[in-house]
């Protein structure tokens, strides 16, 4: 990731952002974010016990959002029950939101149904960038290192030599695959789009339709998920072997059913918030995607200044 400092326009210094809900990732977010000139106010995410050099540290959430034009949420995905990945309950909805100033924008990874009609109703702009391509290739090293960690201590086969599928060729996917090819597995990849199974194949992966899986999936140690779809069902589940490891690496509600797997004796883990493992480095890389979104947001002259 490109490491030169950023530069922020006079309007940033009108600006109050709230941090709320995450992980160590927005203890760096936070620390960025002060330097642009901007009020910054955090709170459900585990805090430093120096601090954080120009953020201030709010009693609850809605203390933290209380007069905010931006407030920023976890990239991984809003739970079934409607709250954010965070150190307590936060659910963003309607008498949370409400908090905020006039003409206010929520930045995050991806919302909910339940977020969205709280945000139009009090006319709230919503902005998601998990699909922003360049923003998950900076944080794909580090998801992948988290990925390996996992593999390693919950495997008794080296990964070198193992038959692992890799289903979805996505950004994440495809990193993934590069890496355990580099330390010497058998990978398979599964796919429904020809186009990704072929760059699988460029990579020295076996490339295998996403509707033959089921045929094939008693062949491998290991099942990694990077799909955004409930792919790995109860009925594929069965055809695996008991021995077999399970990892979905996908944000909520998640790719695998990984209740059934465990009740039939499998080991099966939902690997979430894997860029937690370098924080500074992907709050660095999710920082610059974000500060681009707010450049843009101000560009616009949408936001209500104080």
């Amino acid at each position: 990731m490109t490491t030169t400092k950023r530069t922020y326009s006079p309007s940033w210094r009108h600006l109050t952002i709230a941090v709320i809900g995450g992980d160590e990732r927005e203890q760096e977010i936070c620390r960025l974010a002060a330097e642009s000139g901007a009020v910054v106010r955090a709170f459900g995410f585990p805090w430093p016990s120096v601090g954080i050099s120009g953020v201030v540290l709010a009693a609850d959430a809605a203390r933290a959002l209380a007069g905010a034009n931006i407030a920023l949420m976890p990239i991984p995905g809003i739970a079934t029950d409607g709250s954010l990945f965070a150190t307590s309950a936060i659910i963003p909805r309607e008498p949370l939101l409400r908090e905020m100033a006039a003409g206010a924008h929520v930045i995050l990874g991806r919302a909910d149904e339940g977020l969205r009609q709280s945000a139009n109703v009090l006319g709230i702009s919503i902005h998601e960038y998990e699909g922003d391509h360049e923003l998950m290739l900076l944080r794909a090293p580090a998801i992948v290192e988290g990925v390996i960690k996992v593999l390693i201590e919950n495997t008794q086969i080296t990964i070198h030599g193992a038959r692992i599928c890799v289903i979805g060729h996505g950004n994440i996917g495809a990193v993934l695959t590069r890496t355990l090819i580099a330390l010497g597995a058998h990978v398979t990849v599964c796919a429904r789009n020809p186009v990704q199974r072929a760059s699988a194949y460029t990579l020295s992966a076996a490339p295998l339709p996403l509707d033959r899986l089921s045929e094939e999936a008693g062949s491998f140690d290991v099942l990694i998920s990077t799909a955004p779809a409930a792919v790995v069902t109860p009925s594929l589940i069965d055809r695996m072997r008991p021995d077999a490891l399970i990892i979905d690496v996908t944000a909520p509600p998640g790719s695998c059913d990984l209740t059934y797997a465990t009740t039939t004796g499998r080991k099966a883990l939902w690997a979430r918030a894997l860029g937690r493992r370098a924080p500074i480095t992907v709050g660095a890389s999710q920082w610059w995607g974000i500060a681009r979104i707010i450049d843009g947001i101000l560009a616009k002259g949408t936001i209500n200044e104080s």
